[in-house]
């Protein structure tokens, strides 16, 4: 016997599907502006600078690395422009942040800190597998290219 509030479920799930390119686009757009403050921050000196106040060395091990990481990273992944292999670097840039970083402190990202590192890497590994969504560069290039490329000939 169906239940009186299926179609409203039914009806909110069609929603949420008609919506999830663009709620995903907004998600990517989020985590990499905000990665990409991370590394302003650090290499600029922006937005409070790096851990504990100043910049970073762009060259220095590993610091300067994962600050260009962030701003690189964090712009491309905002724009959609080669998310998945943006995304990709950026989650073992976090990975390895935390494991270098936070996880000798203590087991628990709670207890050491590592919390923004831990959400960092999962969610680029999430965007790896989901793409970027709507209204990414990444879809303009493919557009762009389809259009570009000669018709396949007939044998």
């Amino acid at each position: 016997m169906p239940s009186a509030i299926s179609p409203a479920v039914s009806s909110l799930g069609r929603r949420a599907d008609l919506a999830r390119p663009y709620v995903l686009a907004l998600f990517r757009a989020v985590v990499g502006l905000l990665f990409a403050c991370h590394g302003a921050a650090s290499l600029f000196g922006v937005l409070g600078g790096a851990s504990g106040g100043g910049t970073v060395s762009a060259g220095s091990w590993p610091d300067g690395y994962a600050a260009v990481i962030e701003l690189v990273g964090g712009v491309l992944v905002l724009t959609g422009l080669l998310t998945r292999p943006a995304a990709f670097i950026a989650s073992g840039s976090m990975a390895f942040a935390y494991f270098h970083v936070h996880q000798p402190n203590a087991l628990w990202p709670i207890q050491n800190g590592g919390e923004p590192s831990v959400m960092f890497c999962w969610a680029f590994l999430l965007l790896v597998f989901t793409g970027p969504g709507a209204l990414a560069l990444d879809s303009l290039l493919v557009t762009r290219r389809r259009a570009t490329e000669p018709a396949p000939v007939a044998a």
